[in-house]
């Protein structure tokens, strides 16, 4: 009997979820490209610091990133797929989360590699663990601090996107060449103009356009070489504890759970970003659906020798663009991250694409998501009380992104936590809402906590 119910209510909440029109297939699979090119640098991103961090070498370096392009797809359908357990149905793609990157590379080089995937497992039990308790602090979060967080996402983003436009590498002598500007730039214009003078789906797949147009610019330029494509191989099937079978030890713990909250407060902000557009009213059991998923996605990850995976800012972006808020394009873009990590040549072809023409989409993507916390804030009560808690909570979110090493006497742990300006700027909106508006600032989310 309870079994029917609960199936009864899946069914009609997935019918509620996609009963838009329904997208030919074609154009199904080019917004479903458009999402996963979105995320595909800021993924293949973590391997590759990871890899060079422990010092992998190429035939390593090679299998890393595919298999954690196919754990991509696996924790992105764990995400979208509403079960009775998982899943917040957002459309919403998962990558390698680069909260847990600092903690990965002191563990790995300090106690082993071993260590690190002990950690991560740790980190995943810890976050399907505690999804209850953490999804009842739903009321912490009224439209003044999610607004004022999702704000500082997308802005604290916009000097990464100015980085991959330079080239990414900082230290590399072409950073900023003339060459790097010019496709950076060119790039964000073509999504610009296609969303101004377009319409329809053309102007949906902007950022599609965009990356193709600049890719494509690159090439007349001669600045792809297709040497990776060749040198990768056809097929290769993810193994479990390829690099080295987890182990444990208790400091290493503590490290990789400090990066779980962390994780889980800027999902938090994701969540609610997507939620807002997509006009749907997040309660507790879907917060803990979306938790649990993430922690079941590091578990794995941790088995088969990759990361924690959590969402992707940046398809939030995408979601806004395109106005397309359906899930069926993201479950064909984890069906695509799959093939991809099963087929490491075609992985390469993607990573032929030069990081700045990603920074110059990125650049419109992660503007359109502090636009989006722009839009919620514009709904709040503009008090004086309501007014400091979003200037001091952005403020801080900022100032912690531009200084990172402000914290450096600190010990490594904290700064684990005080160097990533999206959480020191959440807990200063949750602390500050609390301390200025009191019980009154989170009267208008109880309602959400019923079950």
């Amino acid at each position: 009997m309870i079994t029917d119910i609960v199936e009864d209510e899946m069914k009609e909440f997935e019918s509620q979820v996609l009963q838009e029109e329904r997208l030919s297939t074609p154009k199904t699979i080019l917004l479903a490209f458009q999402h996963l090119l979105a995320m595909y640098a800021g993924d293949i991103l973590i391997p590759l610091l990871i890899g060079a961090a422990l010092k992998f070498n190429a035939q390593q370096m090679t299998y890393l990133i595919s298999v954690d392009i196919f754990m991509c797809g696996i924790a992105t359908f764990l995400q979208i797929k509403r079960t009775p357990l998982t899943g917040i149905a957002l459309p919403v793609v998962l990558g390698s989360a680069v909260e847990y990157l600092a903690p990965m590379e002191h563990i790995g080089n300090t106690f082993g590699w071993g260590y690190m995937y002990g950690g991560v497992i740790a980190a995943g039990i810890f976050v399907f663990l505690i999804s209850g308790l953490f999804a009842r602090l739903r009321k912490f979060f009224p439209v003044v601090v999610t607004g004022s967080l999702i704000t500082l996402i997308g802005f604290t983003l916009i000097p990464v996107a100015f980085q991959n436009i330079g080239g990414g590498n900082v230290a590399d002598p072409q950073f900023g060449s003339a060459s790097n500007l010019i496709l950076g730039f060119v790039t964000a214009l073509i999504i610009i103009l296609i969303q101004v003078f377009t319409h329809g789906f053309v102007k949906r797949i902007s950022v599609l356009i965009g990356i193709v147009a600049g890719s494509v610019i690159a090439v007349l330029m001669g600045l792809i070489d297709p040497t990776p494509i060749s040198q990768a191989s056809w097929l290769k099937i993810p193994l479990p504890f390829y690099f080295a079978t987890p182990k444990f030890e208790w400091s290493s713990i503590l490290t990789m759970l400090l990066a779980a909250v962390t994780c889980m407060i800027e999902s938090t902000g994701v969540y609610f970003a997507l939620a807002d557009i997509t006009e749907r009213k997040l309660t507790a059991d879907d917060l803990k659906r979306g938790y649990r998923s993430e922690g079941i996605a590091a578990i794995l990850g941790g088995i088969f020798n990759t990361f924690p995976y959590s969402t992707f800012s940046q398809n939030v972006g995408i979601v806004q663009l395109s106005g397309i808020k359906k899930l069926r394009p993201i479950y064909f873009s984890a069906g695509m991250l799959l093939i991809l990590g099963l087929i490491p040549k075609f992985s390469a072809i993607a990573t032929l694409i030069p990081t700045s023409v990603l920074g110059g989409a990125m650049l419109v993507m992660f503007g359109m998501v502090g636009a989006q916390g722009i839009k919620m804030l514009a709904a709040v009560d503009m008090t004086v009380n309501n007014l400091l808690v979003i200037a001091v909570s952005i403020g801080v979110g900022l100032g912690v992104t531009t200084q990172p090493t402000l914290f450096h006497i600190l010990p490594a742990t904290v700064q684990t936590i005080l160097d990533n300006g999206m959480v020191v700027g959440c807990v200063t909106a949750i602390i500050m809402n609390l301390l200025l508006n009191g019980s009154k600032g989170l009267d208008e989310t109880r309602e959400s906590l019923a079950e």
